[in-house]
């Protein structure tokens, strides 16, 4: 399952970029089409970004939930049966 946090029927936009030559010599010669490659490599970034973000502007919660569930467990502890 893949977030939609970006729009991926956005029109494309022309961009310049400096890249190592060699690494583009090299992608080039493995047919490498860069575009999706960017494209793949950003979106990743942005969801590890999006996730590390979430994470530390919810820590404080986080911290109080996995407390309080180490000193009163959960709400289900009672239910289970292994």
């Amino acid at each position: 399952m893949q977030n939609a946090f970006f729009d991926a029927t956005a029109p494309k936009k022309s961009t310049n970029l400096s890249i190592n030559s060699d690494l583009l010599r090299l992608a080039k010669e493995r047919h490498i089409n860069l575009s999706q490659a960017l494209e793949s490599r950003l979106a990743e970034m942005l969801r590890k970004e999006t996730s590390r973000s979430w994470q530390e502007e919810n820590r404080e919660a986080i911290e109080e939930y996995n407390s309080r569930v180490q000193s009163d467990g959960t709400f289900s502890d009672d239910l289970r049966h292994f």
